[in-house]
């Protein structure tokens, strides 16, 4: 299914059911509204010409005759059109009108007459319907009117007659109007545009037809349908017409033809299906022609930045009365359609496969373009499609942009955001109360933008805890979530990596303990709309200094040493355009207290921290960290030795398919207590001695987990080891613990099938929790 038909939510879409000329389904909102009441009588006894807005409401207590106001409305939309004049708004409340509108008063320019459906309280894609399928209807006429604009409603018709007509009309606008039952533009129309709307064929009617004459009308930013008439797009002796991002579909017939005398036409950035239900071959191939210019319209037109959809089996191209299967013989014959492409206009995403060709892709310059989409959207880049429109370059092709992604990753610091004990972050030098909250401002800070911002990774560390205790790092203003981060036991010094949302520029931090504690964070990077791509990978070793992996020698980090580590090219990640990397890092060993600073190769020594220790402490934390000259180093900063070890667990890059979307937090798994995990609830109890657990993830097209995973009670000493679902087991840990101790830390994984395993890698059992914080999905 393309992406307009599954995100179309505007008037058109079209409901399964009757296909008789003049009843046709396609329904954005209730016909159960509906009734069967006669045109009202005209009056314009309260109708007050000179106030700047005109209301009407069928609600009770309206009047034809002495109402208009906001407080005494019209019943009528025809009363409300039986007096307005230029520069008045009528403004019609939610709901269905039984009625049919000639609008023949005009406005002037820079003072039209708008009539303007107000949305539904609730469901701001559900329109003021105007007519009626149950009794007599012939929708919505202007005669000869000019300088008239109509927003956000529905027409229905009950007759043959289309839903709305513009009859000799000047400077008449549509925005977001469903024409439920066709849209036509005749006799001598000028400067029509219909825009971000909805408008269906029958079975012998296009979805719009432009012709007698018409000059300089606009179709822009549309979806339109039909199965069974000439075309969807009729334009037929209508010179000068513009048809610009629209999304045609055309089951079986022609999706935009340009007839008799049509010249100087823009046909650019629509997206044309004409396969039976949108993906079949046709019965009769040579009816589905995608874009079809005859002779006499082909001087002065231009056709290009489209996207023609080859499934139906028909040509793609009929240019003066000549077929052509492919864009190049189409394009060598009539120098038009260079950036066009014969494609689906819908591919789903994948790790690997092709992508669709209308994202990004646009002529941002083409007359008719709109600063949003037909649901009122804004352009957004897709950062997992590289841009090759015009202007911005990533402008989508069709009536509706693609929002189908999440953020992207920019590398940074490491640079310290929080320190309670130096005011940084916060007024004052004092600790964190027992139970007491901190709100961090994080937009705008150190580098981060200002507005954009989902989400950062920032490391957290917890020093001089009175009591025992745990952190919790949720998105400001959100609930407080049951969640941990960071578990302590008093006098320690701890750090975790946290990748928290962020909501009002904000970040909070609670203290869920008895006593005091201090709270240091520093920024590791932030997630937008800009940045770098994730490839989660098998978790790996690339650094182990107890047996020589990375380092020449086997020999512990001397004290106040440096270690600096070759990563691009190393474990899966490539050789160049590696922008930053996560491993988990683990110290052992130490002979002194102290801390790692993990940091870009050739910068300077940060002050900032990734692990902090105790001499004799197996200690983890997951670092990201970026990537300079395609290494990064690591310096010992306490008067001992200690021994490092670093495994891979995937890398950035400027491009890829993942994007990451932050998620609650919310708990997948909890071994202390019954647990669902879809198919097969998992009673309580602890994962036992070298057992592993398995963990479902679900959501659709997921590839990597952020994690925080937490081990709790356990019988000795030992580690965690968390991989991919279905893959053996490799040769590096997570989380390191000693018995009867609660450790978390976070670990980013590489999904597959919708699972992960955690193993747990000690001769005795223990409880283990899981804690999702976000998702990497293609």
């Amino acid at each position: 299914m393309s992406k307009d038909i599954a995100r179309s939510r505007t008037p058109g879409s079209r409901t399964p059911g009757s296909r008789t000329p003049g009843t046709r389904a396609a329904l954005a909102v209730g016909l159960t509204l509906l009734a069967t009441v006669g045109l009202p009588a005209v009056t314009t006894g309260g109708a007050s010409a000179a106030a700047a807005t005109l209301y009407v409401d069928r609600a009770p207590g309206c009047s034809d005759t002495t109402g208009g106001t906001q407080a005494r409305p019209l019943c009528t939309v025809a009363a409300a059109a039986a007096v307005a004049s230029a520069g008045q708004t009528v403004e019609i409340a939610w709901g269905t009108y039984p009625e049919e509108l000639v609008i023949t008063r005009s406005g002037r320019q820079g003072a039209p007459i708008v009539f303007r459906g107000r949305p539904h309280d609730v469901n701001s894609q559900s329109s003021v319907l105007i007519g009626s399928v149950e009794g007599p209807s012939n929708g919505l006429t202007v005669r000869g009117a000019e300088f008239v604009e109509f927003e956000n409603l529905g027409v229905l018709t009950n007759s043959p007659a289309p839903s709305v007509t513009v009859d000799g009309g000047n400077r008449v606008k549509f925005t977001a109007v469903g024409a439920y039952n066709t849209l036509r533009i005749t006799n001598g129309s000028r400067q029509v545009t219909f825009a971000r709307g909805a408008a269906n064929g029958t079975s012998d009617k296009p979805g719009i037809t432009v012709d007698g004459g018409s000059t300089g009308t606009v179709l822009t930013t549309n979806r339109v349908s039909t199965d069974a008439a000439p075309a969807s797009v009729l334009v037929d002796g209508a010179p000068g017409t513009v048809v610009v991002s629209n999304t045609v579909l055309a089951e079986c017939t022609t999706g935009i033809a340009l007839a008799g005398a049509s010249a100087g036409a823009v046909v650019k950035n629509n997206v044309v299906d004409t396969a039976r239900a949108q993906a079949d071959r046709c019965a009769d191939t040579a009816a589905a022609t995608g874009i079809a210019v005859a002779p006499t319209a082909t001087a002065g037109t231009a056709v290009d930045y489209n996207v023609v959809d080859p499934r139906g089996g028909g040509s793609p191209y009929r240019w003066a009365d000549a077929d052509f299967p492919t864009r190049p013989e189409f394009t060598a014959a009539s120098g038009q359609g260079a950036h066009d492409f014969v494609a689906k206009i819908y591919e789903p995403h994948s790790p690997d496969g092709p992508q669709s060709a209308s994202i990004d892709s646009a002529d941002e310059t083409a007359p008719g373009m709109l600063p949003v989409d037909q649901t009122g959207q804004a352009p957004a880049d897709d950062p997992t499609v590289r841009n090759t429109g015009t202007g911005k370059g990533y402008r989508d092709r069709g009536a509706v942009e693609s929002h189908d992604f999440g953020s992207v990753f920019t590398p940074a610091g490491p640079t310290r955001l929080l320190d309670t004990r130096e005011a940084v972050g916060v007024p004052g030098t004092e600790a964190v109360p027992a139970f007491g909250q901190v709100d961090l401002q994080v937009a705008g800070v150190a580098g981060i933008p200002a507005s954009g911002v989902t989400a950062v990774t920032m490391n957290v560390t917890v020093t001089g805890p009175t009591e025992n205790g745990h952190l919790r790092v949720y998105p400001h203003g959100a609930e407080r979530p049951d969640t941990s981060n960071l578990n302590w036991t008093a006098g320690r010094t701890l750090a975790n990596q946290v990748t928290v949302p962020v909501k009002d520029g904000k970040v909070s931090f609670y203290n869920h303990s008895g006593g005091t504690v201090h709270v240091i964070a520093d920024l590791a990077g932030h997630y937008g709309a800009k940045g770098d791509l994730f490839h989660p990978l098998s978790p790996s070793r690339l650094l182990d200094t107890r047996v020589g992996v990375g380092v020449p020698d086997w020999q512990a980090v001397p004290a106040f040493g440096q270690v600096d580590l070759q990563v691009a090219g190393e474990g899966g990640a490539p050789p160049e355009g590696v922008t930053a990397v996560t491993m988990n890092v683990t110290v052992t060993d130490p002979t002194e207290d102290g801390h790692l600073r993990v940091y870009p190769h050739g910068t300077g020594l940060p002050q900032s921290s990734s692990l902090n220790w105790t001499a004799g402490r197996t200690v983890p934390n997951l670092v990201t960290v970026p990537v300079k000259d395609g290494k990064v180093s690591f310096y010992n900063s306490s008067g001992g030795t200690v021994h490092v070890i670093a495994d891979l667990a995937g890398y950035y890059s400027a491009e890829g398919r993942l994007t990451f979307t932050p998620t609650g937090p919310g708990r997948v798994m909890d071994t202390r207590q019954d647990f669902g995990t879809g198919c097969c609830p998992r009673p309580a109890g602890t994962v036992g001695a070298f057992d592993a657990l398995d963990v479902e993830i679900v959501a659709p097209n997921i590839a990597a987990a952020t994690l925080n995973v937490t081990v709790t009670e356990p019988g000795t000493d030992g580690h965690l080891t968390v991989y991919p679902g279905n893959e053996l087991m490799p040769a590096v840990s997570n989380l390191n613990f000693q018995a009867g101790e609660t450790v978390a830390n976070q670990v980013v994984v590489k999904v597959n099938e919708g699972r992960i395993t955690v193993r747990n890698a000690s001769a005795a059992p223990v409880h283990i929790i899981v804690d999702l914080f976000g998702i990497q999905t293609y």
